[in-house]
């Protein structure tokens, strides 16, 4: 049987505490080091495709139902570009309406661009009910923003 010395068992033990803090996520991190495990994550869509809209809205409520629960995760859902136009109240189809409702009720943070709805030229009254402008005006800015803040992106 091999014996260990001492330096070599610190040197491990250090080696893997390195390894599992590096794979963690930051939010992850930053989770663990507050006293809570509440996952936050980004959502991004910003294609004109309907399907990938409607994939999205499924996949944010399939997550919330998988973590638990809307008091275990935090989302946020952030459009932008041509994107916008699908969430016209006026324009959207019953499905697409229907999950981005059961998104919302479930505590989901929508945010709309606000160089999109100028670009557009629309506004929040225009965009079904539930979006909010994002908090800065450029929405690629407001997502590097949510990731320097710990949520873990995805963009389907």
């Amino acid at each position: 049987m091999m014996q260990r010395t001492i330096p070599s068992m610190v040197l491990f033990s250090l080696v893997t505490l390195l390894v599992f803090s590096f794979s963690m996520a930051p939010g992850a991190v930053v989770a663990a080091e507050q006293g809570h495990a509440k996952v936050k994550v980004l959502y991004h869509v910003d294609s004109k495709d309907p399907e990938v809209a409607k994939y999205a809205l499924a996949l944010i409520n399939k997550h919330i139902d998988a973590e638990g629960g809307p008091d275990k995760i935090d989302v946020e859902l952030v459009v932008h570009g041509p994107a916008l136009e699908l969430f016209e109240k006026d324009k959207m189809d019953a499905e697409m309406t229907k999950r981005f409702e059961q998104i919302i009720d479930k505590g989901v943070r929508a945010e709309m661009c606000q160089v999109s709805m100028k670009t557009y030229n629309k506004t929040l009254d225009n965009l079904i009910k539930g979006f909010v402008a994002t908090l800065h005006p450029v929405a690629v800015k407001r997502i590097a923003d949510l990731q320097q803040q710990g949520y873990l992106y995805i963009k389907p």
